[in-house]
């Protein structure tokens, strides 16, 4: 027996589920229809499997949800959903092994063998997420090998905070050279604002969330 929480505010979709999960009698079903009322029911349930659709929840950001994750350790979570992106899931599943991917719009025996591997504490990713993670890991080894040593630092910098001065001084360089190989990096990745460096620095793991400011 294993107690399941719902989170998914699409009616149809919580009647499949939790008909899914009632095939084993001893289940226990319970629906959360808010990130507050998801909170309060892993309090009384902290093993609990939760069957989320992020993308309709009120969680603010990953980080959001990946801290609750790790509040309630004990728990397993399913992830279903109609879209998720690649970074998104690949965030995800590499901070922690409590999460599994699916999607709604995939086959039901996918939300059937995900139903299955958590009971074993196990993780299950559909082949969809498998391959936008392995597709997005090609795309941005591709991208890192455009750009120079001393472009992927000075891509680090700026994701930093750092202005084109302040990068200039540590890198005994002139301004005018730094702002040469920002306006090449711009060009080269094809992106128009430093805020783009910012997220193409975090989805290449040049930074984490902790390093850089918006």
């Amino acid at each position: 027996m294993r107690n399941y929480i719902i989170a998914d505010n699409q009616e149809l979709t919580r009647f499949a589920l939790e008909s899914l999960i009632r095939q084993d009698e001893e289940n226990a079903v319970y629906r959360a229809f808010d990130r507050a009322g998801l909170v309060a029911l892993l309090k009384e349930h902290e093993s609990a499997v939760v069957l989320l659709d992020y993308t309709l929840f009120d969680f603010a950001d990953e980080e959001q949800l990946l801290i609750i994750a790790e509040r309630f350790n004990l728990s397993d979570w399913i992830l279903i959903s109609d879209e998720l992106t690649p970074p998104f899931i690949r965030r995800v599943i590499y901070s922690s092994h409590q999460f599994s991917v699916v999607f709604k719009d995939g086959p039901l025996n996918e939300v059937k063998e995900a139903i299955k591997a958590v009971e074993r504490h196990s993780r299950y990713l559909s082949q969809r997420a498998l391959e936008s993670i392995i597709t997005q890991q090609q795309e941005e080894e591709k991208t890192d090998n455009i750009l120079t040593q001393t472009e992927t630092e000075i891509v680090k910098a700026i994701a930093q905070g750092k202005t084109t001065k302040e990068i200039a001084a540590e890198r005994f360089a002139s301004v005018h050279t730094i702002t040469t190989h920002r306006k090449n990096i711009f060009r080269k990745l094809g992106i128009n604002t430093a805020h783009d460096v910012i997220k193409y620095a975090l989805r290449a793991g040049l930074v984490d969330s902790s390093e850089f400011y918006i």
